[in-house]
C-alpha cells in the first residue's frame, strides 16, 4: 500500500484493486516457472524452430549452388533436423 493509507473508499477500492492485480500477476510468473512440462514443451519448440531455420538457409545454399533441390528431399532434412532436436532435447532432460 501506499505511505498513507487513503480514507476515501473510492481510493481504498483502487488501490485494493490493484494490489490483487500486481498479486495475481506474481502468481502467475510463479506458477509459469514451475511448469516443467510447458516450458520443456518451449524449448523443444525453440530447438525444432532453430533446425527448421538451418534446414531452411541449408537448402537456400543448396538449390543456389545446385540448382532446385526437390521439396521431399527438404522436407525430409527438416523432418529429421526436427527429430535429432527431440532426441538431445530427451536426452538432456
Amino acid at each position: 500500500m501506499s505511505e498513507s493509507t487513503p480514507t476515501d473508499p473510492q481510493q481504498l477500492r483502487a488501490e485494493i484493486a490493484q494490489t490483487r492485480a500486481a498479486l495475481g500477476d506474481t502468481v502467475e510468473a510463479l506458477a509459469a516457472k514451475t511448469d516443467v512440462k510447458a516450458r520443456a514443451r518451449a524449448g523443444v519448440e525453440d530447438a525444432a524452430a532453430q533446425a527448421r531455420e538451418k534446414v531452411t538457409t541449408a537448402a537456400g545454399r543448396i538449390e543456389g549452388a545446385a540448382g532446385a533441390v526437390p521439396l521431399a528431399v527438404v522436407g525430409a532434412a527438416a523432418v529429421l533436423a526436427v527429430l535429432v532436436a527431440l532426441l538431445v532435447r530427451r536426452r538432456r532432460a
